[in-house]
């Protein structure tokens, strides 16, 4: 019999959509030495189990000579505003350095102080810094460390650039954990954007039930037209696309 979902549950279902399709930004790239980042705006229907819970939009926008602001907003759907009546936010601020993503800062809101999460990257200290769901975060880490958002685009950027990726390094909640990620199959699939080729790429991290896979159309520039999120061998979680728009380049 189906539940409605708790409040712990929906967090987990809408705040998954970033981390999943963040790499919309490679959208737009005609080749792998540009170093512009394209601007856009794109929304993605979220499933759980099936069922709408909610849409996601992400956004792309210059703040500065260098720097970048990739930001998203999941609103509840239907039924599931009863658990999660407010949007849940979520924002990268990054650069582009020696041609690589680096994450500047990542803000988590709306889903209770006590979920939130407010990190600075140094990079002279090599070290992230700020409150996670309450608690005190400072904490060393890797070269090439990623966000929940940043992390996406980075892989965009090596897949044009030829090189597939095989693993990152991705700062969750108060530490930075592996993840591999795999090349599976190609796919072709029927989107509101077309009838699109795409290559399926799954990521998962050792020791983890947790498997996302991505469903990139080439012809978009690896564009995520399709994400899902296996738990247990079961997907509890998927993402379509709906729209895009580019703004700029």
């Amino acid at each position: 019999m189906w539940r409605v979902p708790t409040r712990s549950t929906l967090k987990h279902a809408l705040s998954a959509g970033p981390l999943l399709l963040g790499a919309l930004c490679a959208c737009a790239w005609a080749r792998a030495d540009d170093m512009k980042v394209p601007l856009f705006t794109a929304t993605y229907a979220v499933q759980w189990h099936g069922i709408t819970a909610g849409y996601s939009t992400l956004d792309v926008k210059q703040t500065g000579p260098d720097t970048y602001t990739y930001s998203s907003r999941i609103r509840a759907h239907g039924i599931f505003l009863l658990a999660f009546p407010g949007a849940r936010t979520q924002t990268s601020t990054f650069k582009i350095e020696n041609d690589h993503v680096l994450p500047l800062t990542y803000r988590e809101e709306g889903g209770g102080s006590d979920e939130d999460e407010s990190l600075e990257f140094d990079w002279g200290a090599m070290r992230a810094r700020g409150i996670s769901e309450d608690k005190m975060v400072d904490v060393q880490i890797p070269a090439g460390t990623q966000d929940p958002l940043s992390v996406q685009i980075e892989l965009m950027r090596d897949l044009i650039a030829g090189h597939p990726p095989r693993r990152f390094a991705l700062f969750d909640k108060n530490e930075a954990k592996q993840y591999d990620y795999t090349r599976e199959r190609t796919q072709t699939l029927d989107t509101p954007l077309g009838h699109l080729d795409t290559v399926v790429y799954r990521s998962d991290r050792p020791g983890s039930d947790r498997v996302t896979r991505l469903w990139l159309a080439q012809s978009l520039g690896y564009l995520p037209v399709q994400a899902e999120r296996e738990r247990r061998g079961k997907v509890d979680l998927s993402l379509h696309v709906r729209e895009l728009k580019r703004t700029g380049i």
